[in-house]
């Protein structure tokens, strides 16, 4: 089976983390409510986990790949670095983090032919946990 892409990894801990929340807002509200009267910056906490999904839904939403030619190629490309920045890594230790960030691009890269699969899914998720958020502060 071959790796998950980053995007259908995201969908997958989207879609874990939107059925616990969805799951479990009658349990959470009320607390949330209880907390925020003695530590009002668990509302600030809600606020900036909304802000992270409006940046999700904008950032997924303007990923348009379908007109760009040979990213099959290189996500090929970069999908065969993982093996040699592990290796990398081992030689040049003091290295670890641009060899990381190094990664973390290829990552993105290697997913991109994939997100066309995904992005319909990834947006609804997105839009859910919002929905649930702002139950939790109403």
């Amino acid at each position: 089976m071959a790796d998950k892409t980053l995007f259908e990894e995201l969908k997958d801990e989207l879609t874990d983390f939107q059925t616990f929340l969805h799951d479990h807002v009658p349990t959470i509200k009320p607390a949330i409510q209880a907390i925020a009267a003695l530590v009002p910056q668990v509302n600030d906490l809600i606020d900036l986990l909304t802000g992270l999904m409006d940046k999700l839904r904008t950032a997924i939403n303007n990923l348009d790949v379908s007109q760009i030619p040979g990213l099959g190629e290189v996500s090929q490309f970069t999908g065969k670095l993982p093996a040699l920045l592990d290796a990398a890594k081992k030689l040049l230790p003091d290295e670890t983090a641009s060899i990381d960030s190094i990664s973390d691009v290829a990552n993105v890269v290697t997913g991109l032919p994939s997100v066309g699969d995904v992005k319909t899914e990834l947006l609804s998720l997105i839009d859910a946990i919002k929905t649930d958020l702002a139950s939790l502060k109403a």
